[in-house]
C-alpha cells in the first residue's frame, strides 16, 4: 500500500509551512503551559531521561524537543510522520545529526525502518489521532517491530477524562475536536492507562494539568502484527 500525504487525517493536513511556523509559540510557550497546565519544560524532561542515541521520534511537530534535548552520545536519529511538511520542518531543524526521514500512517502496521531503536518518542501525536483509545493503541502495536530488546517508548498526550482541566483547556480541547485538530474528546487517563499495561510490564504515567507523560517499557506477548506498510523514506 502506498500512502498518498491526500489521506492525511485532519489533525495531519493542519501542519501547513504557515502552521508550522507558528506553532513552537503558539502550542509550546503559550498553550502548554497557560492552558494545558504542562510547562514545555516537564516534557523535555522526558526526553532527557529516556532519549537514546538510537532514536526514532513519531509525530515529529518542528522538532524542537529533538532539537533541545540531550542526547547521551552522537545519534542515529529517525523521523516518521504522514505529515511531509513536519518531516521537513524537523529534518531542517536537527540536520546537524543527519536525521532519516520516513512517511507512514501509524495506525497502519509499519515495517521496521533498518535497525531497531532503543526509544521511540511519541510526543502529541496520540490526542491527534481519529478514534478512541483502544483505537489508537493501535500505534503502540505498531511501534513494537521497531524496538530494540530492553528500548523504551515514552511520550506525552493531552488527555479530556481522568485529568483536571482549566476552563480554557475544556473550550480550547472543544474547539480543536470541532475543527478535526485533536480527536481526544473520549481519551481518558484509565484508557490510556489500561491500553499500556496490556502491552508492557513497566508502564509509568505522570500526570501534569492535563497531559500524560508515559514511559513503556517491556512488552508483553500481544496480538502479531499480520500485515505491515513500509514506511516511505524521503530524501
Amino acid at each position: 500500500m502506498t500512502l498518498q500525504e491526500d489521506k492525511d487525517y485532519d489533525s495531519q493536513s493542519v501542519y501547513s509551512p504557515l502552521t508550522l511556523a507558528i506553532y513552537d509559540t503558539l502550542v509550546l510557550r503559550i498553550s502548554n503551559p497557560a492552558v494545558w497546565r504542562c510547562p514545555t519544560s516537564r516534557i523535555l524532561g522526558i526526553y532527557d531521561s529516556y532519549v537514546s542515541s538510537n532514536h526514532l521520534d513519531v509525530g515529529v511537530g518542528t522538532g524542537w524537543y529533538l532539537d533541545h534535548c540531550r542526547f547521551p552520545a552522537a545519534p542515529r536519529l529517525a523521523l516518521m510522520d504522514l505529515n511531509r511538511n513536519a518531516l521537513r520542518s524537523a529534518a531542517k531543524r536537527v540536520e546537524r545529526y543527519a536525521p532519516e526521514s520516513h512517511v507512514a500512517d501509524v495506525l497502519q502496521p509499519v515495517r521496521p525502518v533498518g535497525e531497531p531503536f532503543a526509544s521511540i518518542g511519541l510526543t502529541y501525536l496520540l490526542h491527534c489521532l481519529p478514534g478512541n483509545m483502544p483505537g489508537k493503541a493501535r500505534v503502540f502495536d505498531h511501534m513494537l517491530p521497531l524496538l530494540a530488546p530492553g528500548g523504551v517508548i515514552f511520550g506525552a498526550t493531552i488527555l479530556a477524562e481522568g485529568v483536571v482541566r482549566s476552563g480554557a483547556a475544556v473550550r480550547l480541547m472543544a474547539f480543536y475536536n470541532r475543527k478535526g485538530i485533536f480527536g481526544n474528546a473520549t481519551d481518558s487517563l484509565d484508557d490510556l492507562r489500561a491500553e499500556l499495561t496490556e502491552r508492557f510490564d513497566k508502564v509509568d504515567i505522570t500526570v501534569v494539568g492535563c497531559v500524560a507523560l508515559f514511559v513503556a517499557s517491556a512488552p508483553r506477548s500481544f496480538r502479531p502484527v499480520l500485515q505491515q506498510v513500509p514506511a516511505q523514506k524521503t530524501t
